[in-house]
């Protein structure tokens, strides 16, 4: 069987398969559902760099769930999700570097960013600061503001330093943003369970990198910083753990299928399919506020 031929039957195949079990499990235990739930919501994280928060958010919030409890259930599904998406992320760049160059740049982009991060959610979190408006509202005017700019940046037909790429060494601007965005982004996701992967993915394509590159940063840079925030989760017992029963092992199937689409699709698609995403779960949280 063809390379191509392999990748059709793997994306018809595995997804008939897990629906087929999850519906099965429908009769033994209500909450099975979710584990569709984490498989489509880690799809779109790890193939997009996105925190899995853009799907279960949302979905928590039609559900009824308490926002404590939305955004703690939330950071326990991506420590499964994302954490699995990083290992094969990190799988798919030491084979890469052989071939392309800017490879080499994965980790240095990582430390520049996740530490900032680190200490943005450290800062919420310690001195407990409240969000300044709902989780709907800031989830809401988040995900749309920046599914326009993506979508944006994706429409250009070229990047305005695409040379960036070409380097083993990191410009000094992008260390300078890489820290200021990530503690942002570590601090909006302490709020909303999302926020540092679509930042860091955001500046890194705007700024020429290779999008697969930016989404394999992204998505280790949020699963480190989801394991910072999940002890705060756990001492405030906040987590449903019926939910993340099924919707974590889920999101590790998700996981693995996502890096195969992300190499899958074209960049531009993948360009688009991420924007495109963030702007209408924005949109629908918008309605229903």
């Amino acid at each position: 069987m063809s390379e191509s031929n392999r990748k059709i039957t793997f994306f018809i195949v595995v997804p008939l398969i897990i629906t087929a079990v999850y519906w099965s499990e429908l009769y033994v235990d209500p909450y099975a559902p979710f584990g569709l739930l984490g498989v489509l919501g880690a799809i779109f994280a790890n193939a997009t760099g996105a925190g899995g928060g853009v799907v279960f958010i949302p979905a928590f919030q039609q559900l009824g769930i308490s926002e404590s409890q939305a955004i703690a259930t939330s950071f326990g599904i991506q420590c499964f999700g994302m954490t699995t998406g990083a290992i094969m992320w990190r799988r798919y760049a030491a084979k890469s570097r052989l071939q392309e160059v800017d490879w080499q740049l994965l980790y240095p982009l990582v430390k520049f960013a996740v530490i900032p991060s680190v200490l943005g959610v450290w800062t919420i979190y310690g001195l407990g600061i409240n969000s300044p408006a709902s989780l709907s509202l800031l989830f809401a005017v988040f995900s749309i503001l920046l599914g326009v700019a993506l979508l944006l940046v994706a429409c250009r037909k070229k990047a305005p330093s695409e040379l960036v790429t070409l380097s083993k060494t990191l410009p000094s601007l992008d260390i300078t943003f890489l820290m200021l965005i990530g503690y942002l982004g570590g601090v909006i996701t302490a709020w909303l369970s999302v926020g540092v992967g679509e930042f860091i993915a955001f500046y890194l394509i705007f700024r020429g990198y290779r999008v697969r590159l930016a989404i394999a940063v992204a998505v280790i840079i949020s699963a480190i910083t989801v394991w910072i925030g999940i002890g705060h989760h756990l001492m405030a017992d906040a987590i449903n753990w019926q939910i993340l029963m099924f919707a974590g092992p889920g999101a590790i199937v998700g996981a693995v299928i996502a890096r195969y689409l992300a190499v899958w699709l074209p960049a531009i698609k993948l360009k688009v399919f991420f924007a495109s995403w963030i702007l209408l779960a924005g949109s629908i949280e918008l309605i229903t506020v």
